[in-house]
């Protein structure tokens, strides 16, 4: 009997910078009892729902994006104010592509519903018309796209994106899924991982060594939205010592092409 391998669902990870003065990206750590990359260290994200895929947002998003992009654009605002607080959105009566987001007045009104919406208690999509607002899906860098390996038993097609975090807007985890909400350097976090101070799962250290190239939130903005997203789909293969290690393709513009299966760790519970 040929075992099938399981669909990857539509996934998106946020990553939300700011300087404060050298280039900081938002980390979570991820519950103890979550049922993928349990207390690891993780960018905002986390499964698109039918609701992201609503037409409801035809009116309340702004930006030119239609089919799995807009879903996995709303995923990521969605999950960036579930699990940090942070919401990428315009008042619907100043909106359009390169307007200025709400501040922290708005996040603050909006913070109190964050567990609702979470729980799907609460429609993302009322809560947003209520308000008079729109998402800014413009203000998101596609910066990568990952498939996870097919042998593996739970799967996932995630698009990270980047986007500036708004100006007085303050960030704090949710308490249910994550446990704390930390601004790291790319190198600071690759460091702590590095020691054995955090758990950091691959696509999330390759993803923190590709921002690390960039100095500041403009930099990193206009390059990595000149530059095209190459999937990453690792695949098992040997290194040329014949060691077990994921390959994944060099043009995807990453430090490293393999890695290691000894350093892979089983985030995802069977």
């Amino acid at each position: 009997m040929t075992d099938t391998a399981a669909e990857p669902i539509l996934s998106a990870t946020i990553l939300l910078l700011q300087d404060d003065p050298d280039l900081q990206v938002l980390m979570v750590k991820r519950h103890y009892q979550i049922d993928f990359a349990a207390g690891a260290l993780v960018f905002p994200g986390g499964k698109a729902n039918e609701e992201d895929g609503s037409d409801a947002w035809d009116d309340l998003a702004d930006g030119d994006y239609s089919g799995a992009e807009r879903v996995a654009r709303i995923a990521a605002v969605r999950e960036a104010y579930e699990e940090s607080g942070i919401i990428l959105a315009r008042p619907k009566q100043a909106r359009g592509e390169g307007a200025p987001v709400v501040g922290a007045d708005m996040a603050d009104t909006l913070d109190p519903f964050r567990a609702a919406v979470d729980r799907r208690d609460m429609s993302f999509v009322e809560l947003i018309r209520d308000n008079d607002l729109v998402l800014a899906l413009d203000t998101l860098v596609h910066f990568g796209h990952w498939i996870t390996p097919s042998m593996m038993p739970k799967r996932f097609d995630t698009h990270f994106y980047l986007a500036p975090t708004p100006p007085q807007q303050l960030a704090s985890h949710d308490g249910r899924e994550t446990t704390d909400a930390v601004w790291l350097t790319p190198a600071e976090a690759l460091d702590m991982a590095e020691a054995g101070k955090a758990t950091i799962i691959f696509p999330t250290r390759m993803n923190l060594g590709k921002l690390d190239e960039t100095p500041s939130v403009s930099d990193a903005v206009k390059r990595f939205s000149q530059e095209s997203v190459v999937t990453v789909l690792p695949v098992v293969g040997k290194d040329k010592d014949g060691n077990p290690c994921l390959h994944i393709p060099a043009e995807a513009g990453y430090v490293q092409t393999i890695e290691p299966l000894e350093k892979i760790a089983n985030v995802a519970k069977r």
